[in-house]
């Protein structure tokens, strides 16, 4: 059955115009970029977007948050609000269910096809982002990348607090976190120095206070990270694949309320456009301080605490707190998804 699931969802057009937009957003930005060298400053825009004209190897990151805080959220709520209700309203709901197969079997069958489909966009997403983005930009010079990499402020570099906002609006790492928690402020890092100017900003210690041949010794063949410090490859590329497996996880929390709402009602659309609004409100109560007390709960709380991935040493705290948020939605719904789905007649 999973089989038969995964076939049919990957056998669709639909399926693949879904991915090849959103593979197609971050790419029209990077040729933008690329064509006027104009980068928003650092702490504005999506997050990384200030720094890929200097590290191409950074633009997946961009472009993870250019489609996360809308279009994701907004694919996985059109295909997981089609796995159950598409089916009873299209009538072919009933057939399935005559042959002998359980329905909690056909219900995981249809969970595993929205796991697919997420784990599929991301890594589409990030692959065609960096090939793009080295394509555009290049792998980025040692110095430059680390003289323009945002430094970060506060206790301990700024904690996962500092994580971008979770709205539809900007999503760069010096506005609010997912949860309207307070910031830390994401100042741009001071530009290289002219020739016997004096540096800019105070003295952090970081990566950009660095005479160049000093600064290309540290960080030859990396990037820096968010905290300044150079990252290797190797550890720019395990600290991307945690982000895309946090991603997948919370957009799974969507898919969760998406599938749940498939099957209670027989309209796909109503069930994207239920997941939809319970998003959208809760990004609402989430830059309300009247709702503090329930903003830890929120789906979309967490949601890009996966920035802090990217920072030196990696902040816990708000990804550890997202997993258990996204792990608790997925749990009760898909019961509450069970319960439902095996006890009432959907296929009438």
């Amino acid at each position: 059955m999973m089989v038969v699931e995964l076939r049919k969802l990957f056998r669709r057009p639909r399926t693949w115009v879904t991915i090849g937009l959103l593979c197609l957003l971050p790419a029209i930005v990077a040729v933008f970029l690329a064509s006027t060298r104009i980068a928003p400053p650092p702490g504005q825009g999506a997050a990384f977007l200030s720094a890929v004209l200097e590290s191409g190897s950074l633009y997946p990151a961009a472009a993870l948050a250019l489609v996360l805080p809308i279009f994701l959220p907004v694919a996985v709520a059109v295909i997981a609000g089609d796995t159950v209700a598409g089916e009873s309203g299209a009538g072919t709901l009933r057939y399935l269910l005559v042959r002998p197969v359980g329905r909690t079997k056909l219900l995981v069958a249809k969970l595993v096809s929205v796991v697919a489909f997420v784990v599929a966009t991301v890594a589409a997403v990030a692959g065609t982002s960096y090939v793009v983005g080295v394509t555009l930009f290049g792998a980025g010079d040692p110095v430059a990348v680390v003289n323009a990499i945002p430094q970060i402020s506060g206790p301990g570099g700024g904690g996962s607090s500092s994580s971008a906002s979770g709205g539809g609006g900007g999503t760069g790492a010096t506005a609010p976190s997912a949860g309207g928690s307070a910031s830390a402020a994401d100042p741009a890092g001071p530009a290289p120095a002219a020739p016997g100017a004096p540096a800019a900003g105070p003295d952090t210690g970081s990566s950009s206070q660095l005479d160049p041949t000093e600064a290309r010794e540290r960080a030859a063949d990396s990037v820096a990270s968010l905290s300044g410090d150079p990252l290797s490859p190797a550890d720019l590329a395990l600290r991307l694949l945690g982000a895309m497996a946090y991603i997948t996880i919370s957009m799974l929390g969507v898919g969760a309320i998406a599938l749940f709402l498939s099957t209670v009602t027989a309209s796909s659309l109503g069930a994207t456009l239920g997941a939809l609004a319970a998003l959208i409100s809760s990004q609402v109560l989430v830059t309300l301080d009247a709702a503090a007390s329930v903003t830890p709960y929120l789906p979309t709380r967490y949601w890009l605490a996966w920035i802090d991935f990217f920072r030196d040493p990696i902040f816990l705290r708000d990804i550890r707190a997202g997993l258990i948020v996204q792990a608790a939605y997925v749990v009760i719904l898909m019961l509450a998804a069970w319960a439902n789905f095996t006890t009432k007649d959907v296929a009438q």
